[in-house]
């Protein structure tokens, strides 16, 4: 879920910490599985909901946002022009629509937090690029959280590879450090300059989630105070892992092994390049 740091002190994790928001996140992965494997035209998004719930219920965890600022559901889910924060009902999946999946998991004190953009049966091409290109632009971004750089340095590698495409990035809308809450410090725009912003250091968890809009950057919010759609009325992209700062190279504590696994070979698969890691 985008949002905010709940106050302006960045928080840094030992490695049991971060064991611990992996093993949220692995069962946050096959949470997203259990939905992946029904999305089809015709389910209703308060459907995928209700499996995700009772996944995450049954495997010891709970729903982070379900509740969260009176958010009414264990998902976000949005489709075509909602860039973020759909709230699940009666909506029913159609051919050719896209739907963004966000989900955030709270085990043994920690939350984990991430989203993936399905395309549903028969989706243009131009729109297939942009959920993979939104996805490859959050492992272009992801690959700055290290030792020793600054949060512009995500931003910068997210915002320049995804204009490169004639793409918009959502400004209002932010990642954010996640961990014992759901939104930490420090936000993490995914547009900026190199060599700006909060300095990265090991131990921080950050959530990176690019939004990618197919054209301007425009957003509104709906009346019911949560969805947020591209001005335009033309589709949005959001992909998100939550990471560890390390040294070197950072880890990505969620994983979209599970996702991957059910979408293989099927139209819900979203392609990246070669380069990009899975």
């Amino acid at each position: 879920m985008s949002g905010s740091g709940k106050d302006k002190m960045i928080f840094f994790r030992s490695d049991e910490e971060i064991n611990l928001i992996k093993i949220s996140a692995q069962v946050l992965g096959k949470a997203h599985a259990e939905v992946a494997k029904l999305i089809r035209p015709g389910i209703t998004t308060k459907e995928l909901d209700e499996v995700a719930e009772t996944f995450i219920r049954d495997n010891g965890g709970l729903p982070s946002f379900k509740g969260y600022n009176k958010f009414p559901a264990s998902l976000c889910i949005s489709v075509n022009d909602v860039v973020v924060h759909g709230i699940p009902g009666r909506y029913e999946l159609r051919d050719g629509d896209i739907v963004s999946i966000d989900c955030g998991v709270l085990l043994n004190g920690f939350h984990s937090d991430s989203a993936y953009t399905y395309p549903v049966g028969e989706v243009s091409q131009a729109v297939r690029r942009l959920l993979s290109r939104t996805k490859e632009s959050l492992y272009v971004g992801l690959e700055k959280a290290v030792d020793g750089g600054r949060v512009g340095d995500i931003g910068y590698a997210i915002q320049t590879y995804s204009e490169r495409f004639g793409y918009s990035v959502v400004r209002e809308l932010v990642g954010h450090g996640v961990g014992q809450h759901l939104h930490e410090a420090p936000e993490v725009p995914n547009y900026g300059k190199r060599g700006q912003g909060p300095k990265l250091k090991e131990g921080m968890i950050l959530a990176i989630e690019p939004m990618i809009n197919f054209g301007k950057k425009g957003i509104v919010q709906e009346r019911d105070g949560w969805t947020i759609r591209t001005a335009d009325r033309k589709p949005s992209a959001h992909f998100e892992h939550t990471v560890a700062v390390r040294k070197g190279k950072p880890e990505v504590l969620t994983t979209f092994e599970y996702i991957e696994a059910v979408t293989a070979n099927t139209s819900l698969m979203v392609e990246t390049s070669e380069l990009m890691a899975a």
